[in-house]
């Protein structure tokens, strides 16, 4: 068990593994997230994306942004259950998201990608709890996404840094 254990923390450094968020808050990663503006996104979708995004970006130092961050969002519910008599017993909620990392001096992009996830929501006898529902499936779906897009955006940063 010992010998496992020497030999996986000798073959550890040179699989090329590096941690994302290497020098903490001080690192090159997280300096160049603190330098993103995240652009307007209309809507109430947006507005839940664009505060979520903020949550998970790190506070800029004052300056100028160097980066601002474009999405566009797709944003859809579909009835999948149906009974006989023809009403909707399930739906699914997704929320897609086009974004563009900009250089904000340029205008060059340099990253464009998207990211997205579903949900399932169960359609009950009362609207407002159907609703509430599609309300949290939506919170739920901003928060995964940004997630996606700021890990994203850490990774090609990090990469970025090391050429």
């Amino acid at each position: 068990m010992k010998r496992l254990v020497l030999l996986l923390a000798l073959a550890l450094p040179a699989c090329g593994l590096h941690p994302l968020y290497e020098g903490g808050g001080s690192g090159p990663v997280a300096r160049r997230l603190a330098q993103i503006e995240v652009a307007p996104i209309a809507g109430k979708t947006g507005y839940l994306m664009s505060n979520a995004l903020r949550d998970r970006l790190p506070g800029s130092d004052g300056g100028a942004a160097k980066y601002r961050l474009e999405v566009k969002l797709d944003d859809s519910i579909v009835g999948l259950g149906v009974r006989s008599d023809n009403t909707i017993t399930r739906e699914r909620r997704s929320l897609r998201a086009r974004y563009q990392l900009v250089d904000a001096a340029t205008g060059e992009t340099l990253l464009d990608a998207t990211a997205g996830s579903d949900a399932g929501i169960d359609v009950v006898s009362s609207e407002y709890a159907t609703i509430a529902a599609e309300n949290t499936a939506l919170e739920n779906l901003s928060n995964i996404v940004a997630d996606q897009i700021v890990t994203r955006i850490a990774i090609y940063t990090r990469r970025a840094s090391a050429k």
